[in-house]
């Protein structure tokens, strides 16, 4: 058995925990079942998440002293001021979790000017996404490459930029999203193949935004799409990274460097430079 298929069979037995544990927790309120019953497809869905993150962390090489894989280094795929969040600058894996391949992955959101952004707050309970600078905003190929997957049918929701939004993103909305899979976390999401096993991906694209389809060739700067609100996201932003597989499930992530630019920290904000927008010929 190959590691990838290994890595696809924990995520589907981990799903399949997760599901037998909430169906017991909605059959009690109709049938009488023993409470400790609950407490088994959970418990196997914790020890076969720790297991799949820590042969993760082995197979990418994790030390004290950062990947044992050189960064790859890409130009960015934005241009504009930026604000990095979630960064594996400051932790390792950046998202808390190695599923997907987001092991070294980084969301960033656009900030033109400081307190351009909408405030994380009591209110509103939800923005429009218009309300966003990131919201529309151009994404760029960060290499020449080959586009292996590429899809925008999913609809861009409200922000979950208040206490009473983020607290059912992450208690409700997060996790049916995990168990729906790639697509209900990704949302619209567009990978390109860039050679040498490596793979980038732009997760939460804007629906109906993408200029590229599959089997595309592009060039670095090259347009693909918009920055959206699609997938497991709280407000408008761009969640790039990159892995050693076209599919998030069995992939791993790979560390990346932003040409002229690095890798920003948490909170840090970044002028990306011009680029190319017209597609290849």
């Amino acid at each position: 058995m190959t590691p990838a298929t290994e890595r696809k069979l924990a995520r589907n037995a981990a799903r399949a925990c997760l599901l037998i544990f909430l169906a017991i927790v909605v059959a009690r309120f109709f049938v009488d079942i023993p409470y400790g019953w609950g407490w088994i497809p959970l418990g196997l869905w914790i020890l076969i998440t720790l297991g799949a993150n820590r042969r993760a962390a082995r197979a990418e090489g994790d030390g004290p002293t950062g990947p044992a894989v050189a960064p790859v280094a890409v130009a960015a795929p934005v241009t504009g001021r930026w604000k990095a969040l979630n960064s594996p600058a400051d932790k390792v894996p950046s998202h808390g979790t190695r599923a997907y391949g987001q092991t070294y992955a980084i969301d960033i959101v656009a900030e033109p000017e400081p307190g351009s952004r909408p405030a994380f707050g009591w209110w509103p309970l939800v923005r429009r996404n218009e309300d966003f600078p990131a919201f529309g905003a151009p994404l760029f190929a960060v290499a020449d490459a080959t586009v292996v997957h590429a899809e925008d049918g999913s609809r861009d929701h409200l922000s979950r930029t208040s206490w009473p939004a983020v607290v059912y993103l992450l208690a409700l909305e997060g996790p049916a999203r995990a168990l729906g899979g790639t697509r209900p976390m990704l949302g619209n999401h567009v990978i390109l193949d860039l050679g040498n096993g490596v793979h980038a991906l732009y997760a939460h694209v804007r629906r109906g935004s993408l200029t590229v389809r599959t089997g595309d060739r592009v060039r670095a700067g090259d347009t693909l799409g918009q920055c959206g609100d699609s997938g497991n996201s709280s407000e408008p932003h761009v969640h790039f990274q990159l892995m050693d597989a076209a599919d998030p499930v069995t992939a791993q992530g790979i560390p990346f460097t932003w040409q002229g630019i690095g890798v920003p920290r948490n909170g840090e904000a970044f002028e990306a430079g011009t680029t190319r927008t017209t597609p290849a010929g």
